[in-house]
């Protein structure tokens, strides 16, 4: 079964199958509005989501599926202590597909082993959120008509921003991609995501400290909130909230074809000043995040069955019973899941579904 958890759990064949067959539905609308007639799409959404949320249940609804979950756990039998994968072995037997948001880090891969039906991580904590990527993806390749041979800038809080995450690692599987790094000291790329991804994979990248400096070599400049929610510290996220805002003049040193996006919501790193700039294509990626989710749930219900479509072999993981993951907010932290380790391409053992390093 093909489950995405991970932007790596597709592979570059079928990420372009996903992205065609969306690019198909915006051409195409009416083909498809009863394509998944009589199909369940259950959101299970542990967290508050506006755009992911509502993107799902208006996707399905336009395939002429049905939705059915929760958009707050404490409705739901969470609140009574129920596990992640009890919790999706019961709503398996009642939908299709399971789109799932989580704030702990590694839920949607740990239910993903119990779960009969296909699993979509729709955000897990400041880890991963694979259907933004493909949201991007799709995005980028509309905007641009295509994504190898860009040169991308991420903007903003990149240490905790699971969509600059998880985009970086879909950007390995193209070809000649060049990454800016725009970001203060306080909020910069993991290491671990530079050194297993970018440094592993061949994506060159640097980083620097003013987005002037850099904005008119840019094809993509992808902005981010700086998200308070995923500070520890009041005094921390106080001092960084505002290090990156883009305005108007700024936008008049970019390229005439430079397109912006941003995952959303934005609080104030992008001012309304510029909506109007036709290269700001941030609403228009929220669309495009429909139209995605329509071609994945579209593809993920036809592979379900076909061992062609399987995922991703992995290294079997590493256990010792003196390592612990020191994440919090961690699945392994929080329920049953068991310490599990894999080996990074420096060697470092990291959580088998969190990333964190070992301890």
């Amino acid at each position: 079964m093909k489950h995405l958890i991970d932007p790596m759990d597709l592979t570059k064949e079928e990420l372009d199958q996903i992205i065609a067959l969306a690019e198909d539905i915006i051409a195409n609308r009416e083909k498809y509005q009863e394509i998944q007639a009589h199909r369940k799409l259950a959101t299970l959404f542990y967290e508050p989501s506006t755009r992911t949320r509502l993107s799902f249940t208006a996707a399905m609804m336009e395939l002429g599926g049905n939705v059915l979950g929760f958009s707050d756990a404490k409705s739901s039998s969470v609140s009574k202590g129920e596990s992640v994968q009890d919790t999706v072995r019961v709503v398996g037997c009642f939908a299709d597909v399971i789109a799932m948001r989580h704030y702990i880090e590694g839920a949607q891969l740990y239910a993903s082993e119990v779960s009969k039906v296909p699993i979509i991580n729709a955000g897990d904590g400041s880890h991963s959120h694979p259907t933004q990527t493909l949201t991007d993806l799709l995005t980028i390749q509309r905007e641009l008509g295509r994504i190898d041979g860009i040169t991308i800038g991420f903007c903003g809080d990149l240490r905790f921003g699971r969509t600059v995450h998880s985009l970086i690692k879909a950007l390995s599987r193209y070809k000649d991609i060049r990454v800016v790094l725009i970001a203060p000291d306080e909020l910069k790329l993991p290491d671990y995501i530079k050194q297993d991804v970018c440094d592993r994979l061949g994506i060159r990248y640097r980083e620097v400290s003013s987005m002037e400096e850099v904005i008119s070599e840019l094809d993509v400049l992808y902005m981010t909130r700086v998200q308070k929610e995923r500070f520890l510290d009041q005094d921390e996220f106080d001092r960084v909230k505002d290090s990156f805002v883009l305005d108007a003049a700024k936008m008049s040193l970019a390229k005439e074809k430079m397109a912006v996006l941003h995952p959303l919501p934005r609080v104030n790193e992008i001012l309304t000043e510029v909506d109007a700039d036709p290269r700001a294509a941030y609403f228009r990626q929220v669309e495009n995040g429909k139209f995605v989710r329509m071609a994945l749930m579209t593809k993920l219900i036809e592979w379900k069955d076909d061992p062609a479509h399987a995922m991703p072999a992995h290294e079997i993981p590493v256990t010792d019973p003196s390592l612990r993951c020191p994440n919090p907010r961690c699945i392994c932290n929080n329920e049953h899941a068991p310490y599990r380790f894999r080996r990074s391409g420096s060697g470092t053992l990291r959580c088998w579904y969190c990333d964190a390093k070992a301890k």
